[in-house]
């Protein structure tokens, strides 16, 4: 009786702080390009001969000056996934709600699920929806939680279930009609997104990334650390088993290094396991280069810039990253407090938060409602905010590509007078050819970010401070 008080107690505290809030507007200036993975964007009414030049080197090789509303169709056609309740319980606990926990697990699923849209509908794709998704501070949003709440406290203080929700049913209803005439080009869009269903049978969802995480020593309701999550990122691809998924594979560097044959052995597949072809030129921008036998990675690569704060130095690093269009994102955040990091103006980070309550969408249903997988409103933050520990995600679809990749960040992580030291580096041969682990048990050797409790060594984040 004490949980199931507690349960409902939780649930009504969610509404508040998740559900029932009205946000302010994110501010953008009017004088400063836009750059959103690889895109860039720029609001002035008319063009401007003073066009800056980090517009103009991410439209060296075609154009991509764009508006407000292209900006607006981009950036809400990116995979939004958030806070649910409601769904089943999560593998090896009762929870059935990742409130307060799961953002760091959110902002993962955000990262992937903008691999595989490159992968499969490539970066020029959006989102035919994307221009009537409603803003989060309207009344209906609001009125929804507020009724949620007030459910709640009912249910909780009758000591029986609460009633279902009639709004966000109407709202779900309404939405649900309102694609069906706007998703002609949605098929493949909506199976993406029924991936990351929060149901058992989701090949990317949150049951499953739970699932993974148990392995690793971290249960539901703890915080995941980005480093974390990228290791099950990469057993999830490792692990799915929808045909489709056969043509892509991950990669997570070791201790701040990528292995540069680590990624070409990723990158090789044998024919039984080709991708059926689902891709078509019409639908992707980048011409696939891969060969029959090859297969797409997807590189992550936790790192920590800098110790207590983020060393301002790795700023323009990450500027540099989000400007590149095989970048899929940072995971990071503040302290405590996960986001997807998707673009940047000037000196603030543009994000996309996980930190939103939303209700169960059962996505084994062939016409379950979009709308509440895309974000109306996008966010920002200074720099000076961010966490030091993340991830950072790049897409390679080839070997041939791979290279390109690995030349290409090799001179942007070139130290400046000012650092000392590179945020990570490319090493030529595997891993194993160096034999740093060779002492460590194989579930370390893996996750050397898992601390053993016999040591009383002290961390900040996920990494160990030697």
């Amino acid at each position: 009786m004490e949980t199931k008080g507690k349960t409902k107690f939780l649930s009504v505290w969610h509404n508040v702080k998740y559900s029932w809030a009205l946000k302010p507007k994110t501010s953008f200036s009017r004088n400063s390009p836009v750059l959103l993975l690889g895109k860039c964007y720029h609001f002035k009414a008319e063009e401007d001969e003073g066009q800056t030049e980090a517009c103009r080197e991410a439209s060296d090789e075609e154009g991509v000056m764009g508006n407000v509303e292209d900006f607006r169709r981009d950036f809400g056609s990116r995979i939004w996934l958030t806070y649910r309740e409601e769904f089943p319980p999560l593998p090896g606990s009762s929870l059935t709600s990742d409130c307060g926990w799961g953002c760091m697990l959110r902002a993962g699923q955000m990262m992937l699920a903008q691999a595989l849209l490159l992968h499969f509908l490539g970066r020029d794709w959006t989102w035919s929806g994307a221009m009537s998704l409603q803003p989060l501070d309207t009344e209906t949003w609001t009125t929804s939680a507020a009724k949620r709440l007030v459910a709640s406290l009912e249910s909780s203080l009758q000591a029986s279930p609460g009633p279902s929700d009639p709004v966000v049913s109407q709202r779900q209803v309404a939405g649900s009609g309102e694609e069906a005439g706007v998703h002609t080009d949605g098929g493949f869009h909506r199976t993406l997104v029924s991936w990351f269903g929060d149901s058992p049978s989701a090949q990317f969802g949150l049951h499953s990334m739970v699932r993974l995480g148990l392995a690793m020593g971290k249960r539901a309701g703890e915080w995941y650390g980005p480093a974390v999550v990228a290791h099950i990122l990469k057993k999830a691809v490792e692990e799915a088993r929808d045909p489709c998924l056969a043509g892509i594979s991950s990669y997570v560097s070791q201790d701040c290094t990528v292995y540069s044959a680590d990624v070409i052995d990723s990158h090789k597949a044998s024919a039984a396991a080709e991708r059926p072809d689902v891709t078509s030129s019409s639908h992707n921008s980048q011409p696939a280069s891969a060969s029959p036998d090859s297969r797409a990675v997807i590189i992550l690569v936790p790192v920590r810039l800098g110790g207590e704060k983020t060393n301002p130095d790795y700023f323009n690093l990450a500027k540099s990253f989000l400007s590149l269009d095989y970048c899929i994102g940072i995971i990071g955040g503040k302290p405590k407090q996960a986001c997807y990091f998707v673009g940047f103006q000037d000196d603030s980070l543009i994000y996309m938060d996980p930190h939103y309550c939303q209700s169960f969408v059962d996505v084994s249903t062939s016409d379950f409602p979009l709308q509440s997988f895309h974000c109306p409103s996008p966010k920002k933050m200074p720099f000076t905010k961010m966490d030091p520990s993340c991830t950072f995600g790049f897409y390679s679809r080839s070997a041939q590509d791979f290279e390109r990749i690995k030349h290409e960040l090799t001179e942007l992580l070139q130290p400046s007078a000012k650092e000392k030291y590179p945020a990570f580096i490319f090493v030529q041969g595997h891993g194993r050819d160096y034999d740093l682990s060779a002492s460590l048990s194989p579930e370390k050797r893996e996750w050397p970010f898992i601390r053993d409790p016999r040591r009383s060594g002290s961390t900040v984040g996920d990494f160990v401070l030697l």
